[in-house]
């Protein structure tokens, strides 16, 4: 068995059917449990967007969301739109809505869950939290050596995929796009690629939050606007597109009814590699925002999710279907059998991915398709490789908190950087198909650990959400305690709480005595 044909063995195992169940059921039980947050708390989402401010120590809200898009907006929401429609029909993306709106709720537990159990940064002060901080201390006093096995479990996982499996499929797609327009040799792009980000991992999580709250705006409504100007070129393919999408999501349409149950796996699976509820990415850089109250942060991450798919992917998926510029393929993969040609005459030579979307966007636009999907896909998966590095860094941090000697830490640090560099350089230059396949083996592999832990840790986020209510209808500001709910190994919040009571009596905090002295 060749390497190739391993990876597609391992990604069928990992991304089967209990998967995709576990990340729609799990979304759907969270809905539940919080009353579909959301939706009856969109008010809050873009109130915490619009008032969070930063500090010394963590990023505002929206820097963090900022960040946390930065994850998600990527190759997934151009060339993994694509590949879902090439392989499960128009249909997936219907049910990459769905795994949107119940991932949403899925995300507020997670990222509040890294909030309460977040912790500074023993060398540059910074907040630092994750799956990892809240594996080991949801129930550190009750099971300390399973809580923190899996931890160290998640984080290992976790360091792997950010720096070895997933940064390929955004270097790879980024400098292929560049070589389909301009020419450009893929080793070019790499040292290029290489170089860019050297500056800014070194820099630290500031940098990143700076760095990515000027790029993601920037670049995800520029796509948008563009995916406008196709809208109102196609307004009269409008009803056709959601026909399609919606018969074929349910079998409606016989030459899609045989592939209704890929239609489900692929837009679930292209729905979380793009949004990224459930995998544990989003509660890093949730725990890096400076907040008052954890659900404040799980609020503003839900509706990182709604961005992602409602409006990113959503905008993807329409240039692509209003021009009828896709093909279907049976067998999912790539070349194989069309079971269905899409009305812009599409070559059946072109390989999904963002091809697809070069085409149809050229078809409006003459000229400019190609062009316009090559600038937009740089910034994308550029800003989705620097996230996915402060995620590797963020887990490497957990495992070596401790370590005495902080030099030796440090070196770590550095080394992780040139295995990012590394593999971000060979991505650029390998082929699409495997880099894909690991790509998915890492966002699996990370969602099965995720789901099943915040199924088992979710009390104390869905405490923070009750507390966060009640205080609103009292007409304060949310303000946390971990102690008043019940909630244990809270250690930064309990501190922190200590200090508003200081404040408030007039004393002078112990911190800031130390700092004096």
């Amino acid at each position: 068995m060749s390497f190739d044909d391993r990876i597609v063995a391992t990604n069928e195992l990992i991304w089967s059917i209990p998967l995709i169940a576990l990340c729609l059921l799990a979304g759907l039980y969270f809905s539940l449990r919080t009353g579909f947050l959301q939706v009856r708390h969109l008010p809050d989402m873009l109130n915490q967007l619009r008032s969070g401010k930063e500090s010394k120590d963590g990023t505002s809200s929206f820097q963090s969301l900022m960040m946390s898009l930065a994850g998600r907006v990527g190759m997934g929401n151009i060339g993994g739109v694509a590949t879902a429609i090439a392989f499960g029909g128009p249909g997936a993306v219907f049910w990459m809505w769905t795994s949107a709106f119940l991932g949403a709720a899925t995300s507020f537990i997670e990222s509040t869950l890294g909030q309460i159990y977040k912790e500074k940064d023993p060398d540059t002060g910074e907040y630092r939290g994750g799956p990892a901080y809240y594996f080991e201390k949801a129930y550190k006093h009750k099971a300390r050596g399973l809580s923190l096995v899996y931890a160290i479990v998640f984080a290992v996982v976790t360091i792997f995929a950010m720096s070895f499996f997933l940064p390929g499929v955004q270097a790879n797609g980024m400098a292929s796009a560049i070589d389909n327009v301009w020419g450009i040799p893929t080793w070019v792009t790499a040292i290029g690629l290489v170089i860019v980000l050297a500056f800014i991992v070194i820099g630290g999580v500031k940098r990143i939050a700076h760095f990515a709250v000027v790029a993601v705006p920037t670049m995800a409504l520029l796509y948008i606007l563009i995916a406008l100007v196709v809208f109102f070129v196609n307004f009269s393919q409008i009803p056709a597109v959601f026909g399609l999408i919606l018969g074929s999501a349910f079998g409606a349409q016989p030459v899609f009814g045989a592939i209704l149950g890929l239609a489900v796996k692929w837009g679930v699976q292209r729905g979380i590699y793009s949004n990224e509820a459930g995998q544990g990415t989003g509660p890093h850089a949730a725990a890096a925002a400076e907040v008052s109250h954890p659900a404040k942060q799980g609020f503003a991450q839900s509706f990182a999710v709604y961005v992602d798919t409602l409006f990113v992917c959503s905008a993807t998926a329409f240039i692509i279907l209003s021009t009828g510029m896709f093909n279907t393929f049976a067998g999912e993969t790539w070349p194989s059998e069309v079971i269905h040609e899409g009305s812009g005459g599409l070559s059946t030579e072109v390989e999904p991915g963002p091809g697809f979307v070069q085409q149809a966007l050229d078809s409006v636009i003459p000229g400019a398709g190609p062009t316009f999907i090559a600038v937009a896909l740089t910034f994308f998966a550029f800003t989705t490789i620097v996230a996915y590095y402060y995620m590797a860094e963020t887990n490497l941090t957990y495992l070596t908190r401790k370590m005495e000697n902080r030099l030796a830490a440090r070196a770590i640090r550095r080394v992780l950087q040139a295995l990012v560099l590394v593999s971000v350089a060979y991505g650029a230059v390998t082929t699409a198909g495997a880099a894909w396949g690991l790509g998915d083996i890492g966002v699996g592999s990370m969602a099965w650990l995720n789901i099943v832990g915040i199924l088992f840790l979710q009390v104390p986020a869905l405490k923070a959400l009750k507390d966060y209510r009640e205080q609103k209808r009292r007409g304060v500001d949310p303000q946390f305690d971990p102690r008043q709910l019940g909630i244990e190994n809270a250690t930064f919040w309990e501190n922190r709480a200590d200090e508003q009571l200081q404040v408030g009596s007039g004393e002078e905090p112990y911190e800031k005595e130390l700092e004096r002295d």
